[in-house]
């Protein structure tokens, strides 16, 4: 079966939450794919009037999306940009930040408590037996300070994982996203998209990966990797002449801000194991027919997961599943069990032309 199993496994970890805003449920599932890399992040309170959302898509391996799911969140908030309000500014130096505290002793030992287990073995063995020098062993996991050992020269993971990070503070809401995981708004029923599918044959990314040296090859960066941005997959990222956002693979997100309204019922974030099975516009309308006899969020998840599982292995519905559903409450009265009234609409194919791009 190569990297299939002969039977799903179709156990599903989902999970509630809401603040006085919104409400989320989220849910995952290995599916056919023989280990699970797909990591999230739910965070209603990052702090007292934000909350952050992200869904990672692992490949080559599950270090790389926990990684992410573990610490990008902590960067975005402790970002000087995120302390004056430049919500987008704090998740772009962020998701850069990840390859950075990816690298030397420290982000390889880190990776190798999150990623396999025998690479849990070889962390232990190797990255603990040693004392960190310059009395770092008492700095905070945030602060990343520079550890000597073994792995000093290590120059971050050859996998990888894509990001895509929901940020909002009352009614404005900041998507980042690196990859071909998805974010999609409902507005009055129809499905807006908040981020674009990072793919290789898109004429921007062809240009870049061309110009760094790189090449396509049945849809494949160099002929091995189906996304053209991602975070990890350092070996994309060794020319020393160009900048990170100029590399053949990058890091570097797409941040679309917009401002919500009253016509904004959910948001979604998903991996690519849900759009390869719906589209955008499907997976709306779906949610939606939902909502009129199911109140638990995380268990619309679930039947989105049923509903894209292929019967048998191979082809579309084989990949990992996570999903985030993030209901908006009424701001008149949030204690209110949120209702849905969606108008017929047509698929958004790509990110509205309304929605703001900052920088």
């Amino acid at each position: 079966m190569g990297t299939y199993l002969s039977t799903p496994k179709t156990e599903k970890a989902s999970e509630d939450g809401e603040n006085d805003k919104l409400r989320f449920g989220l849910s995952s599932m290995q599916g056919w794919r023989a280990s699970m890399e797909d990591a999230h992040a739910a965070h209603p309170y990052l702090d007292e009037s934000t909350s952050f959302f992200g869904v990672f898509d692992g490949h080559g391996g599950k270090g790389v999306s926990k990684f992410c799911a573990k610490y990008l969140h902590q960067q975005v908030l402790k970002h000087e940009a995120y302390e004056v309000g430049d919500l987008g500014t704090s998740l772009h130096k962020s998701f850069l930040r990840m390859d950075e505290m990816m690298c030397g002793q420290r982000g390889w030992r880190e990776l190798a408590i999150l990623g396999d287990k025998i690479e849990k073995l070889s962390g232990i063995l190797e990255g603990f037996i040693w004392s960190p020098k310059g009395g770092e062993a008492n700095d905070h996991v945030d602060d990343w300070a520079f550890e000597e050992g073994p792995h000093s020269n290590f120059s971050g993971p050859n996998c990888g994982s894509t990001a895509c990070v929901a940020v909002i503070r009352g009614n404005k809401l900041v998507v980042a996203n690196a990859g071909d995981s998805r974010c999609v708004l409902s507005r009055k029923g129809q499905a807006r998209n908040l981020s674009k599918d990072h793919k290789p044959d898109l004429v921007a990314e062809k240009d870049r990966i061309l110009k760094a040296g790189g090449f396509i090859q049945v849809g494949r960066v160099n002929g091995s990797l189906n996304l053209a941005r991602a975070i990890g997959d350092m070996e994309f990222k060794q020319n020393k002449f160009l900048p990170v956002e100029k590399q053949i693979v990058t890091a570097d997100p797409d941040i679309i801000s917009i401002e919500l309204c009253d016509d904004d019922e959910f948001l979604v974030l998903a991996c690519d194991g849900i759009w390869d099975c719906m589209s955008s516009q499907q997976l709306v309308d779906f949610i939606h027919g939902q909502l009129k006899t199911e109140n638990k969020l995380s268990a619309v998840c679930e039947k989105v997961f049923d509903k894209c599982l292929a019967p048998t292995v191979g082809g579309e519905g084989c990949d990992n599943m996570t999903m985030i559903l993030i209901q908006f409450k009424d701001p008149s009265n949030p204690s209110a069990p949120v209702t849905n009234q969606p108008q017929s609409s047509t698929e958004s194919s790509e990110a509205d032309t309304s929605a703001e791009k900052s920088e």
